[in-house]
């Protein structure tokens, strides 16, 4: 009886020791192409057992991509050596596959990871492919870049979950140890834009704020992505709480950006339409009092003298602003308003034609900077000034009539 209990204790201990693998693991193991096996890993997820067997579908489907991105990197080595020895055969290179498999293999590697650093049945953790696979991923993984720009235009949805892999990626576990004070990713920041602006097309602001956020932090990327931050915050604004969840963000953006002038014109501009203009002439006259020929701040301060009829004043200030920039077609468009309503205010005819030849300059220069009116609406005032210095007959009159119409 002894024996017989030792016996079954080791047959007990012997089929813990070796359990055999499932036969959902077993079907995709035994795959001979991608597309077989993630079939099947679809389909059996749920029937592997545990993380290991998580860990080793995933892993098939990642060799399974990389045999063909290995095929296609031996045919464009196989060109190259052509080309520099000229002699040999070219082969054909198949580049939108070969892009394709190292998205394909860097998703499944992602995933893989995910997997295979969870404790095991017996509640370790011994990763199998980590380092593997850290080692022959990291190198393809720009192609996503090439893949994500081929099919853009035809599937923005695909091409924001291959930007996304990139840009998640960069902060992966499988990617751990890999050494980039030396050299950081230098394409992190654009990538992250890029996915910001496919995932605000795709319906997915949340996703949007993620990646433009990324991409705030990389100088290169920082004024586009500024821009875009405050353009997603602005949009669909129905009520006051819409918009005075706008001002949060907007004070938020200011406090992590405080010389930026986009956030501080945005910021001003927004107190004057919630009815605190008191904030916003704080803000403009701590600007100055810093800065006194900061472009946006002058111009903001003219635009709040004009909105408050002071007309003098808010020429003065408009001019100022014009003489540190002077390639803003909204600024001549204010100036030549405000003189105009200075000339309609007038009793002397005269003194309404000097007015609307002082304005004249300012309106067709505005006039040439934005032909299509894009930025600022030139047409009523300039139409004003034609009237009364040529008369209504005149052909530029009468041109400004018909585009009015």
């Amino acid at each position: 009886m002894k024996k017989l209990m030792i016996l079954v204790l080791m047959m007990l201990g012997t089929s813990v020791a070796f359990a055999a693998q499932s036969d959902a693991l077993k079907a995709i193991l035994k795959a001979k192409t991608f597309d077989e096996a993630e079939a099947l890993v679809k389909s059996s997820l749920n029937s592997l057992m545990g993380n290991e067997e998580k860990a080793a579908a995933y892993n098939k489907l990642t060799d399974l991509a990389m045999e063909k991105v290995s095929k296609e990197q031996e045919a464009m080595q196989n060109n190259q050596m052509v080309d520099q020895l000229k002699t040999g055969k070219l082969v054909p290179v198949d580049t939108i596959g070969y892009e394709k498999a190292c998205y394909d293999a860097v998703l499944n590697g992602l995933e893989c990871e995910k997997y295979d650093i969870l404790p095991n049945v017996k509640g370790k953790v011994k990763p199998k492919f980590h380092d593997a696979n850290a080692n022959r991923l990291w190198p393809i993984r720009t192609q996503l870049i090439m893949y994500g720009q081929g099919i853009g235009e035809k599937d923005k949805n695909l091409a924001l979950k291959v930007f996304s892999t990139y840009v998640d990626s960069n902060k992966s576990s499988l990617f751990s140890g890999i050494d980039q004070s030396k050299r950081p990713d230098e394409y992190l920041g654009e990538v992250s834009r890029v996915a910001a602006v496919y995932a605000y097309q795709t319906k997915d602001i949340d996703l949007a704020n993620k990646y433009v956020d990324i991409a705030l932090e990389d100088t290169s990327t920082y004024k586009q992505a500024l821009d875009m931050k405050i353009f997603f915050a602005s949009q669909g604004l129905k009520n006051r709480e819409d918009s005075l969840k706008f001002e949060k963000t907007l004070e938020e953006l200011y406090v992590k950006n405080p010389e930026s002038d986009v956030v501080f014109g945005q910021l001003t501009s927004l107190y004057q339409s919630l009815g605190q203009p008191e904030r916003g002439t704080k803000m403009i006259e701590d600007r100055l009092a810093k800065d006194p020929n900061n472009y946006t701040a002058l111009a903001m301060k003219a635009q709040t003298d004009m909105n408050a009829q002071k007309y003098d004043e808010a020429i003065a200030g408009f001019k100022k602003a014009l003489s540190v920039k002077d390639d803003e077609p909204l600024v001549y468009a204010y100036m030549g308003f405000c003189i105009n309503a200075k000339a309609a205010a007038s009793q002397s005819v005269q003194d309404q034609k000097n007015l609307y030849a002082e304005s004249l300059p300012y309106l067709e220069k505005c006039r040439q900077i934005d032909p299509d009116r894009q930025h600022a609406n030139w047409a009523y005032p300039l139409l004003q000034c034609y009237y009364s210095l040529y008369g209504e007959n005149d052909a530029r009159t009468k041109e400004l009539e018909t585009l009015i119409k």
